[in-house]
């Protein structure tokens, strides 16, 4: 077994292969490792090449005596040793490498290492459960990390970002209350008469669809990370003169007094699974609160237009990669409602974007029943025919 504390290896490959402008990626617990999941072990250091350039790489590596280039129809391999540990490398014939859209650079020994993202084999189907449990296992630890740098933007100065947005609680209060199904648009229609109903909505924010929701008789819980969205929100449902419940908690970590299996609707709306950078244990939490044949209402931004679209006016341009795994920064949603005089560091928040597929799946994954996905137009003139939000609903059987 290697020793994977050690380093060299797949520097030194990487070294190698850079320099000659060899297209190459890491590959299976390779790649894992490289990226920071914790294997117990590993058996060898796998690589796939650019297969018009297999031939070149063999020159190349030559002074650790490669092994016969096995060839067949499909592919071909060969193997060295290097620091005394194993490097297997084949290429895929006519497969592009570069194109790879979970092809990612990691750095590791200032190195720039190519590698295939843990995210590709965490929705392949062919990856063995405990390899998943290992990646599930990275990401809950990172994302511990994730949320503290998000937690600390949304707790800066977005009380005054919501009354320079929504106006003073009262009167915000007031015109909810004139029509409470239009802060509810387009997902209400799912939601049936909602009088009575246990309603979880994870990461509440403002408390405007929580107020909205109890003014049609709901008994409502927010669950939201930041106390001035609590402070703003319980301003706004007392100006209603109704009841709202606001929990400030991290939703994967939530307290007791969220009982399991007691809610009709678990509803999350409009930016919020860009937080987390796995979405299995966030399933498990909405799985886990709802009631039998409780429902959950997802209610996002289309990954079209938040992964792949830039729009400006009559202009649409192709800016993005849809399928990029990255963690991104970018500024709080409400800062553009904050004083210019906030520092920068202060508006920022790390962001994973995710397809559609990967929602589906993961969602799909945890048991819950999907029975409905709308995607919704953009109402837009100049953004006829391309979506802009969609609408996902699944049922605990």
């Amino acid at each position: 077994m290697i020793e994977i504390q050690k380093w060299e290896t797949p520097s030194v490959l990487a070294s190698i292969l850079n320099k000659a402008g060899i297209p190459y990626q890491f590959t299976g617990p390779a790649a894992l490792v490289i990226q920071g999941v914790k294997l117990m072990n590993l058996n060898e250091w796998t690589l796939e090449i650019q297969w018009d350039l297999l031939e070149t790489a063999y020159t190349l590596l030559s002074d650790y005596k490669p092994s016969v280039n096995n060839k067949d129809e499909k592919k071909a391999s060969f193997s060295f040793e290097l620091n005394s540990e194993k490097v297997s490398i084949e290429c895929i014939f006519n497969t592009t490498i570069r194109t790879n859209p979970y092809r990612i650079m990691a750095a590791y020994q200032e190195t720039d290492i190519w590698c295939l993202s843990l995210y590709y084999y965490l929705f392949d189907i062919l990856t063995e459960e405990e390899m998943k449990d290992k990646i599930h296992s990275y990401l809950l630890d990172q994302q511990n990390g994730v949320t503290e740098v998000n937690n600390r933007a949304w707790n800066q100065h977005n009380y005054l970002a919501l009354i320079n947005r929504f106006g003073e609680p009262a009167d915000a209060a007031r015109k909810i209350k004139q029509n409470p199904e239009w802060r509810l648009h387009p997902f209400y229609k799912y939601m049936g008469k909602v009088e009575g109903k246990k309603i979880l909505h994870l990461m509440g924010s403002n408390g405007v669809k929580g107020t909205a929701l109890a003014c049609l008789g709901a008994e409502v819980t927010i669950v939201d990370f930041s106390r001035e969205n609590e402070k703003f929100a319980n301003e706004l449902a007392a100006s209603a003169g109704i009841e709202l419940k606001y929990i400030v908690s991290d939703v994967l970590n939530l307290p007791d007094s969220i009982k399991t299996n007691e809610y009709d609707i678990v509803i999350m709306e409009l930016g919020v699974l860009h937080y987390f950078i796995d979405l299995q244990p966030l399933c498990k939490v909405i799985k886990t609160h709802l009631k039998p044949a409780g429902q959950f209402l997802l209610h996002e931004f289309h990954p079209v237009s938040t992964k792949l679209i830039t729009s400006s006016g009559k202009k649409h341009k192709v800016t993005g990669n849809y399928f990029d795994p990255a963690l991104e920064s970018h500024e709080v949603a409400f800062s553009k409602h904050m004083e210019e005089s906030i520092q920068p560091e202060l508006k920022k928040v790390w962001q994973r974007k995710w397809t559609l597929g990967e929602i589906i799946t993961s969602v799909g994954q945890s048991g819950l029943r999907i029975t409905q996905l709308e995607e919704e137009p953009n109402h837009k003139v100049h953004d006829i025919g391309l979506p802009k939000t969609y609408t996902l609903l699944a049922v605990k059987d």
